[in-house]
């Protein structure tokens, strides 16, 4: 009798249901727990048994993750706190609308905020808490296009004005007004972290959630818990910065931190996934770095038509239907809806004619349903051993009308008619008349409100408003001079880099009673590059579970030597991750009221061009701390190359208003500026933070000058001063002026001995900062303008007005750099600098070829001589062809033309 291949099908499908069958006994009677060890040991079996497993599970169904069974109760009262979340929506838009009304042309957002109302206002009444003496206080990040939101909240909250709100976009209107986005430093008390820059929040976040940990590991902050809540879009998590970095906060078990991803499945011009499904894309992301995924896509209205869902139809249209499809269902009604959900499916057709059309219209996404979301961040808030990414799905511009919910435009949408503006007043139940929503007034209820007395109670027992940021840091006194006399002495004949000095530096402050604990070195594995490997051993690399294995050195004098309480953050090799620890190791002041002092030493060209918008975002945040830009210049860094010379980073650092950039030439200049620092940052409590560039190139460290400790000192900080004077001036003899800074300094002081041997005097001046420079003198010069009467003179005025002869100023960077300050110096002033691109070779032929060498510099001075008529031009070619300038040699066509300046 022939076989009938039907049979084994229903053979195949009844041990398919044995095998179901076994699973959900081992659920029923001995728990999840037994359930995962028995298909792990399965998956092992197989894989032993050569079956690859390449679909591996790391995605779960299209569904909420904690099932109805699961949800606690919800411990407020939903509609209450839906009235209070649809005041707050309405001034929130308000806000957008009177700012296109003024006719200014701000602009403004309204779509975002709309679409993550409820998840917000869940977290503000129930979870997001202030520091106080008992609780560490927790970070909450949010996405920046929401701000008006969190405005409108703090209005009724009585932390804003109405006037402030009125000013939306307008900061400098009378009366005060508000940033567009979160920016601490324009609003200090408000905002705790900068967010605008898009994807730059999640790694800003995960590193401060670290160094909390880190923190605690080293004694600094009790274990009095504080978590960081980061918003971001879905649009928003394609950055880079994002995925890049989720990985350390798995490794690192960073149970204090929750990454919220508002998936309302559009970006700024459209779909962000319209063929694909974006919360489980971040799914397979997030788990696959062993993140706690927790998804919240299915409001209340969906939990009975799933659990009726018995052959799983429902999952499955749920599963197949696309993000583009979603987006679609939320712009039509219900009876539209429906017929995509039960297109060619009887059985849907069936399990959803039990409701109505409206019914299916007014069934909310996981992100409406404070239920849903309260569930998750309850769970969320509970100690996992890992980090939480909560994906919740939404609607952007949700409750804005149907010319607006959901629609491609959503996120430009910052202006709605007269009717349009009553109607939306009216479905969020705002009592004004229409003429007043017409023009969007703003609603407030009286202070004895039930809305506001139980706003003010549910924020009263989480400590306080959120955001919120205060400073109640102690200041912290610089250490005395006497720790730095070492480098004052000099260092004699031997040879040192300014890099070593600056490790030195590091090595004495750690050691410091005072200072010492609060010091946070920070390399992203360059640590033996820059001679740090002796603080391997001292300070130890801090690493939360210790030293597991024996390192491979563990018998050298400096091991590789991990530690729970470590001090150093040895990044690896990640930039964004070493900048983001210098933010939160710079901010912990604010943050958590301790006085930490970063000190992140990386190469120069990795800083501003790689990292820059992330030293911005430090700018915003009042950061403080130091930034070393190590292996700095583009000739001193010999045989690296076009991308590792830096040429530009202190041209890059003078935009950065708050920053204070030098390039110091001697340990004794870097000695001053680091206790300048932390006097300045830590014991004024100035909002400033510093960029200093230190070099590879070892030569002897001078000693201070006897009796001008006090007049070097004020010049190192305030940008130049009078190094080596000339000792040959005579009556008569020309003279000349050279400025030097870096490692250049020393071939300034060759072509200073060079110049005298031909009798020429030559003073040279260490330029420790074009840019305070530069700033000093533009402050006096507004001085002036602004008030003509009174005698004013810039610091570089003052010091210059005396000296005669031109001007050479040589720097390792290009010559727009020390070209800032040509308007107010005096005479003819010649720049010399390394424009164009870095090249492979030595330091003798690369100064040579950018002709910052000894023999150009000496020769720029004669020239400048020649042209004032001081030497004949026959002396002039004499000397050139004596010092060997005019032989050719090959220049790159961008750095032809001679850098003079003419006064």
């Amino acid at each position: 009798m022939p076989i009938d291949p039907r049979d084994f099908a229903g053979e195949q499908d009844l041990e398919l249901q044995e095998w179901l069958e076994s699973l959900d006994d081992i659920l029923r009677h001995q728990g999840g727990d037994r359930a995962r060890e028995i298909l792990r040991a399965l998956q092992e079996r197989l894989v032993r048994g050569g079956v690859p497993l390449e679909d591996a599970p790391l995605n779960t169904p299209y569904r909420n993750t904690i099932p109805l069974s699961e949800q606690p109760a919800y411990p407020g009262n939903l509609k209450l706190e839906q009235r209070i979340e649809n005041i707050i929506r309405w001034n929130a838009i308000a806000m957008v609308l009177q700012a296109a009304d003024s006719g200014s042309g701000v602009g403004g957002h309204i779509a975002t905020y709309a679409s993550a109302a409820t998840v917000l206002e869940v977290g503000f009444h129930h979870f997001f808490r202030c520091r106080n003496a008992e609780y560490g206080g927790d970070l909450v990040n949010v996405q920046a296009h929401a701000a008006p939101g969190i405005y409108a909240r703090a209005f009724l909250e009585g932390r804003l004005s109405e006037r402030q709100l009125q000013n939306f976009r307008r900061q400098l209107q009378p009366g005060g007004g508000l940033s567009s986005y979160p920016h601490p430093r324009q609003m200090p008390e408000l905002w705790q972290a900068p967010t605008a820059s898009m994807g730059l929040s999640t790694p800003s976040a995960i590193y401060q959630a670290r160094f909390a940990k880190y923190l605690e590991a080293r004694g600094l902050k009790p274990d009095n818990g504080g978590k960081v809540w980061n918003f971001i879009g879905d649009g928003e998590a394609d950055e880079p910065e994002v995925l890049g970095t989720i990985n350390i906060a798995a490794r690192e078990k960073l149970d204090n931190l929750v990454l919220v991803i508002n998936c309302n499945l559009q970006r700024l011009d459209g779909p962000v996934r319209g063929n694909g499904k974006i919360i489980q894309e971040l799914e397979r992301s997030f788990r696959g770095a062993d993140w706690q995924v927790i998804k919240v896509v299915w409001g209340s209205g969906w939990d009975t038509l799933l659990q009726n869902d018995r052959n799983g139809a429902l999952q499955k249209r749920m599963d197949q239907a696309l993000d583009g499809d979603y987006q679609m269902y939320s712009t039509r009604p219900g009876g539209a809806q429906r017929e995509h959900w039960v297109e060619n499916s009887p059985e849907l057709q069936s399990l959803m004619s039990s409701l109505t059309d409206e019914e299916v219209g007014e069934i909310k996404r996981g992100g409406q349903d404070p239920k849903k979301i309260h569930a998750a961040f309850a769970r969320a808030a509970e100690s996992s051993g890992k980090p939480t990414v909560i994906l919740v799905k939404t609607v952007k511009g949700d409750g804005l009308g149907e010319s607006t919910q959901g629609k491609n435009t959503a996120h430009q949408k910052k202006q709605f008619s007269a009717g349009e503006r009553i109607s939306i007043g009216r479905k969020l139940g705002i009592p004004l008349a229409d003429e007043e929503l017409a023009r969007a007034g703003f609603y407030r209820p009286a202070e004895d409100s039930e809305e506001l007395r139980y706003l003010r109670e549910k924020r009263r027992a989480l400590g306080g408003g959120m955001p919120s940021r205060r400073v109640d840091c102690p200041p912290l006194a610089a250490p005395g001079r006497e720790l730095f006399e070492e480098f004052y002495r000099g260092s004699g004949e031997r040879a040192l880099s300014t890099t070593m000095a600056v490790v030195r530096m590091m090595a004495k402050l750690i050691k410091d009673k005072d200072v010492g604990k609060y010091i946070v070195p920070i390399v992203p594995d360059e640590a033996r590059t820059f001679g740090m490997e002796a603080l391997f051993r001292e300070a130890g690399i801090y690493a939360p579970g210790g030293q597991k294995y024996l390192p491979v050195d563990a018998d050298s004098l400096l091991p590789y030597r991990e530690a729970a309480d470590g001090q150093i953050l040895q990044e690896g090799i990640c930039e964004a991750g070493a900048m983001a620890s210098f933010q939160a190791a710079g901010t912990a002041y604010a943050n958590h009221g301790i006085p930490t002092i970063p000190l992140y030493i990386f190469y120069s060209m990795f800083g501003f061009q790689r990292v820059g918008d992330m030293i911005w975002g430090c700018a915003d945040s009042m950061c403080r701390g130091f930034l070393l830009g190590g292996t700095a210049g583009r000739t001193t860094l010999n045989g690296e190359g076009l991308q590792h010379q830096d040429g530009h980073s202190h041209i890059l650092a003078s935009t950065v208003p708050n920053m204070r950039s030098y390039d110091p030439a001697f340990a004794y200049e870097l000695a001053i500026l680091l206790r300048d620092g932390i006097e300045t940052m830590y014991e004024r409590g100035e909002q400033v933070f510093y960029y200093l560039t230190v070099y590879n190139e070892n030569y002897p460290m001078p000693a201070i000058p006897d009796g001008a400790q006090g007049r070097i000192e004020e010049g190192v900080r305030k940008g130049i001063y009078l190094f080596r004077p000339a000792d040959n001036v005579g009556s008569g003899q020309p003279s000349v002026q050279l400025f030097g800074s870096g490692s250049i300094m020393q071939q300034v002081l060759e072509a200073q001995a060079l110049l005298v041997d031909r009798g020429i005097a030559a003073d040279v001046w260490s330029v420790t900062s074009y840019t305070e420079l530069a700033r000093d003198a533009e402050r006096v010069e507004r001085q002036k303008r602004m008030a003509p009467e009174e005698k004013r003179v810039s610091y570089l005025e003052e010091l210059l007005g005396p000296v005669d002869g031109p001007i050479v100023a040589a720097t390792d960077y290009m010559r727009a750099l020390p070209a800032s300050i040509a308007r107010w110096v005096p005479g003819r002033y010649i720049t010399l600098g390394t424009d164009g691109f870095g090249l492979c070779d030595s330091r003798r032929q690369l100064r040579k070829y950018f002709e910052v060498d000894v023999a150009s510099i000496a020769y720029a001075a004669l020239a400048a001589l020649c042209d004032e008529g001081e030497i004949s031009r026959d002396r002039l070619r004499s000397l050139g062809d004596e010092l060997g300038v005019l032989d050719e040699f090959p220049r790159a066509a961008e750095a032809e033309f001679s850098g003079e300046i003419s006064m």
